[in-house]
């Protein structure tokens, strides 16, 4: 039995009701989410290197990591952020929600403009043998990098979280396609057309990508 790939829609109309914007940031949520899961998978990768551990893509992998899991949690106009008891309802062992507050406050610090979330530096004056100033020297204290215990527990609670993200989004969907079902044609001909392009056709391409907002 052969199975035969959906069509590419010919037409696709922007839709801007609080439904489909609601479900647009649930999106843009969901990614985040993903987002904060490949970079977990990425950081055992290197942490698990026989090799010592490359830390700057330990720093790029895990602030891209906080940065992304923090804005999950952020209220947005349409109310479709995460909230603390969402991350209780996840049902994880320990203490999460202490967990998911360590998390943002390391996103202040990483995000802070002002702020080397890598060094803390000090000046000193040198002295010689007879206590004379004979110089300066600058010290830094280095913060210590991502281990994996705390990349792992990060993994757990986001891939919680994008089940619950997955649900909303789905469920979400059901109500903007009910929605645009009752629209009449003479409505949906009147809404702003999506241009949308076909992806590049790589010797290797999976058949039956469909084509992608630009």
């Amino acid at each position: 039995m052969t199975t035969t790939e959906p069509a590419a829609p010919s037409v696709v109309r922007r839709l801007r009701s609080p439904a489909a914007l609601a479900l647009a940031d649930l999106a843009a949520l969901f990614e985040d989410v993903q987002t904060v899961l490949r970079c977990c998978e990425r950081l055992v990768t290197v942490l698990d290197a026989t090799t010592e551990p490359d830390d700057l893509a330990l720093e790029a992998y895990w602030t891209t990591a906080v940065l992304s899991y923090a804005r999950c949690f952020a209220p947005g106009e349409r109310g479709t952020g995460l909230t603390e008891e969402d991350v209780t309802a996840t049902g994880l062992a320990g203490d999460v929600l202490g967990w998911h507050r360590t998390l943002l406050q390391l996103r202040e610090r990483y995000a802070h403009p002002g702020v080397n979330p890598r060094e803390s530096f000090s000046v000193g004056a040198a002295q010689d043998t007879t206590g004379h100033a004979e110089g300066v020297a600058v010290a830094s204290t280095r913060q210590p990098l991502v281990d994996e215990l705390t990349v792992r527990q990060t993994g757990a609670v986001a891939y919680a979280l994008s089940r619950l993200v997955d649900e909303r989004l789905v469920a979400q969907q059901g109500v903007v396609f009910t929605a645009v079902a009752a629209m009449a044609r003479p409505v949906l001909d009147v809404l702003p057309l999506m241009h949308l392009t076909a992806p590049d056709t790589a010797p290797d391409a999976a058949p039956g990508t469909e084509p992608t907002p630009a």
